[in-house]
């Protein structure tokens, strides 16, 4: 080839170069390419001759990269699904009633397991009380106001629901602790009456720790007033 001669690739030795009119459509050759597209590199694979054209072009981007979270399963999705709600003071209250109700009532179920009591009960003897209706009407009395005091927590108003509370749990205090006289299994029963003095003391504290109503903005009063 002549000095100065321009170098050709396969494909211009073959009658195909850049300006020929026989070169099929879409055929350019490399030096055609390489001005055109500088970022092209030519690589010739070993097999059956042919040519692929790759791009090498070095970006860089600031876009924010995605990551894909995945789904928390098992006992980490419960453990994490799992949240603290807030309980209101008539709820506790409530629930509080309705607690000691049930050690109250099975404490005397379960007392009647207490040798020589079913015996006296059958000749007229609780404690040392005759059987009469003045008592039964007694008994279903104070059994009766701290079931109320279940629906009376959660509806009356909140200065008379602590009022309430604050008394009839004082009260039974005492009530509570003269259960224990007298009576021969002293473990069970003072268990049974330890708790409920303890739900007692609960109520109360509710009931006097109960938070006073939030005062309301100035601004916000202003604004409603001139509406």
């Amino acid at each position: 080839m002549p000095d100065g001669a321009p170098e050709s690739d396969h494909g211009s030795s073959l009658g195909f170069g850049a300006g020929s009119p026989y070169q099929p459509k879409g055929l350019e050759t490399d030096h055609a390419i390489g001005q055109a597209n500088p970022g092209l590199r030519a690589e010739a694979p070993a097999r059956r001759g042919k040519r692929s054209w790759t791009h090498s072009i070095l970006t860089t981007t600031t876009e924010p990269r995605m990551t894909t979270r995945r789904p928390i399963t098992g006992i980490a999705a419960a453990t994490a699904a799992l949240a603290d709600q807030p309980i209101s003071v008539r709820a506790k209250l409530a629930a509080a009633w309705t607690s000691f109700m049930f050690l109250y009532a099975y404490v005397d179920i379960l007392n009647f397991f207490t040798p020589g009591v079913v015996e006296d009960i059958l000749n007229g003897k609780v404690f040392e009380f005759d059987l009469s209706q003045t008592f039964s009407t007694t008994a279903l009395t104070l059994m009766a106001i701290p079931i109320l005091m279940i629906v009376l927590s959660m509806t009356l108003p909140a200065r008379a629901s602590r009022i309430t509370n604050l008394t009839v749990a004082s009260l039974y205090l005492p009530v509570t602790g003269f259960n224990v006289l007298g009576e021969s299994w002293l473990i069970f029963y003072g268990l049974g009456i330890a708790l409920e003095l303890i739900l007692l003391l609960f109520i109360i504290r509710s009931a006097w720790t109960w938070p006073p109503a939030a005062s309301p903005n100035h601004e916000t009063v202003r604004t409603q007033l001139q509406a």
